[in-house]
């Protein structure tokens, strides 16, 4: 009846009921939008802070909107403009993760702080990390921001559900050992031509040495491996994909800082502007790759072709055309294995991950191995003892028996793992050790700082020892199996794993048969990360050839 009266009224031009319809059911649309946003930004995260103070929960106090985003970034810069690390020096943690270390340090190993209004709660317990990693209560996933997801890569890494399940089945084939083996020339060949490029530098008039910066070849290294297993093609083709993912990563570090405020994404900044720019030329590349296959394999005539689906972009493509069963148990088919747009976003994953964690862990290592030289004469020895020099090309076989090397990769990991952090959301409220988060709550991860807590690895453990996996990972960590994560745990354990680990040791061992490394007097040892744990002003080895 109110409704009628109204219209009525309007409809006879009465100039007070018009006004209440024009600025009145806006302005209340407003309030009352404006009342949901002010819950959500500061009464909701101030009960939440109450509630797990109340548990006995320790942290930070909210700060409204941004919460803890902005003391993060100046920690961080501050760390960055020290002085560099003694050469030698393993205890990158304060450095490295500053923000996170104080607040270890003020308010013990389990605390919390805020991503913006949400609740960020860092468990270190290995026990409780494999509890969460696990999925062992069942409604954990991935922190989802699609906005900002999808201008790097929204990939296997960033699915959940259904969807995750049927990608993860998909692309499984392509790291079975048996594929794996088959890349091993592709390894060799890539790496051979590095250390030619590297040979041929250090025949100039220094005898038989240079000095390089090791981080940026071993990217063109890991590049040139990941475009031809994963999609047939060499490195140069792949080039501006991986210059362009590569200053994506970093956009998109300074950009996850500031996706609390409501609609930052679809603001006209220059750095979202940017990004966007970035990912339509890394699609229209990509999609060029793809419809370049899909043309290849089109044009076969029967039997088995010769584009083939060994390696990962034939495998996705042949996903297209093949059904896989549901979920259900009735035998009902589902859609598709992948559309095309899953595709070229799988391709943009495999392009920075494939890349990114093997030359993040060879730089590394080539770092480690110049600092600690009895442990490069050990692995040189036990490499020239199974494979001998010069030519003779690791196999197979002799890449599984590597016991030093195996060592030398496992403790480069626990002390610089590529990526420093994990995070999981609580889909509803959980409780983990004894605290019952809200749903929506963030858990981190801290890896590297798990990596370095000497109440599991002992008084050494800023040490690089990498002995103490001589009995395997178990041993190593006395048991808390959740304590070594470099590649994550349980389900979603890192699907490369494999991948990465026989590349480098593939390439770690082609490197110790030609050179002996020493850190070059321009090398300071500054950690930081990006994405992944980096050098900051780059890895400068001296290398003689043997």
């Amino acid at each position: 009846m109110f409704l009628g009266a109204l219209f009525a009224a309007v409809t006879t031009s009465a100039p007070a009921a018009r006004s209440l319809l024009v600025y009145g059911v806006p302005g209340l649309v407003l309030l009352w939008q404006g009342g949901r946003l002010l819950s959500r930004l500061w009464r909701e995260p101030r009960r939440l802070e109450r509630a797990l103070r109340a548990q006995g929960l320790r942290g930070t106090s909210y700060r409204f909107l941004t919460g803890d985003l902005r003391e993060f970034g100046r920690l961080n810069k501050e760390a960055w403009a020290r002085p560099p690390l003694p050469l030698g020096c393993h205890d990158i943690v304060p450095r490295v993760t500053p923000f996170l270390c104080g607040n270890v340090r003020e308010h013990g190993k389990t605390c919390f702080s805020w991503f913006g209004p949400i609740p960020n709660v860092t468990i270190t317990d290995p026990a409780l990390v494999r509890d969460v990693l696990s999925n062992k209560f069942g409604h954990f996933g991935k922190p989802q921001f699609p906005a900002l997801t999808k201008l790097l890569s929204d990939g296997l890494t960033s699915h959940e559900g259904e969807k995750w399940v049927r990608h993860r089945r998909i692309l499984n084939p392509a790291f079975h050992l048996e594929k794996l083996r088959l890349m091993l020339p592709t390894f060799s060949a890539c790496c051979e031509e590095l250390v030619g490029r590297w040979a041929a530098r250090c025949l100039g008039p220094d005898g038989g040495s240079c000095e390089l910066d090791v981080w940026p070849e071993l990217q063109a290294l890991t590049g040139d491996v990941i475009s031809r297993t994963a999609f047939g093609s060499s490195y140069l083709e792949g080039r501006r994909i991986f210059e362009l993912q590569s200053e994506q990563a970093e956009r998109f570090v300074g950009a996850i800082q500031k996706i609390v405020i409501p609609g930052y994404m679809y603001l006209p900044t220059k750095n979202n502007r940017r990004m966007r720019q970035i990912n339509k030329e890394v699609n229209s590349i990509l999609r060029g790759v793809v419809g370049k296959r899909m043309r290849a394999m089109a044009m076969r005539e029967g039997g088995e072709s010769t584009t083939g689906a060994d390696d990962l972009l034939g495998l996705l493509l042949e996903s297209n055309n093949t059904r896989h069963e549901g979920e259900t148990g009735h035998g009902q088919q589902s859609a598709l294995g992948m559309t095309i747009e899953d595709v070229i976003e799988e391709c943009k994953l495999f392009y920075f991950a494939g890349m990114e964690t093997t030359s993040v862990l060879l730089t590394w290592a080539m770092v480690l191995l110049s600092m600690h030289r009895e442990w490069q004469d050990r692995a040189r020895e036990e490499v020239t003892g199974l494979f001998g020099r010069d030519d003779n090309k690791p196999e197979y076989e002799g890449l599984s028996r590597l016991k030093t090397v195996n060592m030398i990769l496992y403790e480069t990991l626990r002390l610089y793992p590529p990526a420093v952090v994990f995070s999981r959301k609580a889909y509803k409220e959980m409780k983990v050790g004894g605290v019952t988060l809200p749903a929506g709550a963030i858990i981190e991860i801290p890896v590297l700082f798990i990596h370095h807590d000497p109440d599991t690895w002992g008084d050494d453990a800023h040490e690089f020892k990498p002995e103490r996996f001589a009995e395997g990972v178990s041993r190593a960590c006395n048991g808390a199996s959740g304590a070594f994560i470099p590649f994550g745990w349980g389900p979603r354990t890192c699907i490369g794993q494999s991948f990465a680990l026989l590349e480098a040791k593939m390439a770690l061992c082609v490197i110790l048969q030609r050179f002996e490394m020493e850190l070059a007097p321009s090398y300071t040892h500054a950690p930081h990360t990006v994405m992944t744990l980096h050098p900051m002003h780059g890895a400068q080895i001296k290398l003689t050839a043997i």
